[in-house]
């Protein structure tokens, strides 16, 4: 159990601390990012720990379960790149209003 909490934790501060790296542009603060990280790969494995149950203790799965919900975690802090504005999409063959 300790090695999964362990072990989970450093995934997480591994795959956010990548993320800050990469995207740091388009995420808040380098805290929040590392602690969202660790958080959700914790939550992540004690919620796969929780769905395989007494009888099936698989450190692999776990890891697994922790590094996919962290990384959902993160994609929840990303925020729309600065550049990529567009245009108001109007359906073909469109009339222009009068008013």
């Amino acid at each position: 159990m300790l090695m999964e909490v362990l072990g989970s934790a450093l995934l997480g501060l591994a795959l956010s601390a990548a993320a800050v790296r990469v995207l740091a542009p388009r995420l808040p603060s380098r805290r929040l990012v590392l602690a969202s990280g660790v958080l959700g790969a914790l939550f992540g494995a004690y919620l796969t720990h929780f769905a395989l149950g007494p009888g099936h203790y698989t450190l692999m799965a776990t890891f697994v379960g922790a590094v996919l919900v962290s990384a959902v975690v993160l994609s929840l802090l990303l925020r729309p790149a600065r550049g990529a504005r567009r245009r108001p999409h109007r359906t073909p063959f469109s009339l222009p209003s009068r008013g």
